[in-house]
């Protein structure tokens, strides 16, 4: 494996655990060359999900993809890593349960912002914002305004 920092082969694994779902292995790794550590996850490979983007290109799933872009969404909220990667594997899980070998990235964004409004709505409005591609302040008012209603209505 390599690293992801320095790009070296020479790591070895510290710790392996299976993750809370049992459908992965997290692993701690240590570059023994810039002594920095990180962490990869082995899943099964059960058959590939291909995401349609919005322009007709295909590609493989992937949840860093989602991690990354939530990690974004996150920044300075009271939102840890460990919540970030569920919301990956809640969005993957509901993938894998549809049973379709292509899904759109549409679809993959809708699961990661209903997950992200139970997490923390700033983090939701901010994804939102990129993923809707809001033009205006206008555009984040009427989310928000669409948030409180939805909120008040649960309460």
């Amino acid at each position: 494996m390599k690293c992801p920092y320095c790009h070296s082969n020479n790591t070895r694994v510290l710790d392996s655990r299976a993750t809370e779902d049992d459908t992965a292995i997290r692993r701690r790794r240590l570059c023994e060359d810039c002594e920095r550590r990180f962490s990869t996850y082995e899943r099964y490979e059960d058959t590939t999900i291909m995401v349609v983007k919005k322009d007709d290109t295909r590609e493989s799933f992937n949840p860093s993809k989602i991690i990354s872009g939530v990690v974004k969404s996150c920044q300075k909220r009271p939102v840890s890593m460990d919540q970030i990667e569920q919301v990956a594997r809640n969005v993957e899980i509901k993938i894998n349960h549809t049973g379709k070998k292509e899904v759109t990235s549409v679809h993959i964004g809708e699961l990661v912002m209903d997950e992200l409004k139970e997490l923390d709505p700033v983090a939701y409005v901010r994804f939102a914002s990129v993923y809707r591609e809001f033009k205006d302040v206008d555009s984040f008012y009427d989310e928000i305004l669409n948030l409180r209603e939805k909120e008040d209505a649960s309460n």
